[in-house]
């Protein structure tokens, strides 16, 4: 059986990919991060998760990222609300964050002799991240079978499957469906309010309940005021 390290978030992308990879027959270790994020909650979806799947080699690593700050998500900057998506990068964009990630997949990969890593980015429904992007993955892929005693001394080579890259959210949701995942367990919101509830107007919130939308299906959590 394939063996593969996977990004898990708790979110709904992330879990998706995890779906996915389940379904291809991947022997999945998860690989989670308390980086300092506003948002934290979703640790605690991503070990339910994990519990769902009954998958029990579950890496959660406190990296601390709000030591640097520079995102709405780890520093004091407030979290936009119902903004204009096809504007800049937003402040929500945590500096290197995808990289940083992967950086700790790849070593965890190397020292359980695993090949695949998995990660739920995605460039055409998201909020414009430049760490999301099919040229990032690709130059990252690249990096990592130069950089490491796995990529010089054997013959397999390292492959980052990023297979939501080019799904719409519906799509995507739809997929998970399919995949008959539970999505009342997933949290997404980027600032939720009390007890993890979202706030339903970041940009998570509202890429996530436009995609339920798109397919005629409603969201399995409670917004407060959607």
């Amino acid at each position: 059986m394939n063996k593969a390290i996977l990004l898990l978030s708790g979110g709904l992308d992330s879990t998706t990919v995890l779906a996915i990879a389940l379904d291809q027959g991947y022997n999945v270790s998860l690989l989670s991060f308390l980086y300092g994020q506003k948002h934290n909650y979703e640790i605690d979806a991503a070990k339910t998760i994990a519990n769902y799947y009954n998958i029990k080699d579950h890496h959660i690593l406190n990296i601390n990222l709000d030591s640097i700050g520079g995102s709405a998500l780890t520093d004091d900057i407030e979290v936009p609300k119902s903004r204009d998506m096809n504007t800049s990068i937003p402040v929500t964009y945590v500096p290197a964050r995808n990289t940083i990630f992967l950086s700790y997949a790849l070593a965890l990969a190397e020292v359980k002799d695993i090949y695949n890593i998995f990660i739920g980015v995605n460039a055409m429904d998201y909020s414009g991240y430049p760490d999301c992007r099919p040229e990032y993955i690709d130059s990252f892929q690249k990096m990592g079978r130069l950089a490491t005693k796995a990529g010089v001394e054997s013959e397999k080579k390292l492959c980052i499957h990023a297979p939501l890259m080019k799904m719409k959210k519906s799509e995507i949701i739809k997929t998970g469906l399919a995949l008959g995942i539970d999505y009342s367990i997933t949290h997404s919101c980027y600032d939720p309010i009390k007890k993890g509830k979202p706030c339903g107007a970041c940009d998570a919130c509202f890429l996530r309940l436009k995609g339920f939308e798109e397919i005629g299906e409603k969201d399995p959590i409670n917004y407060p005021n959607v």
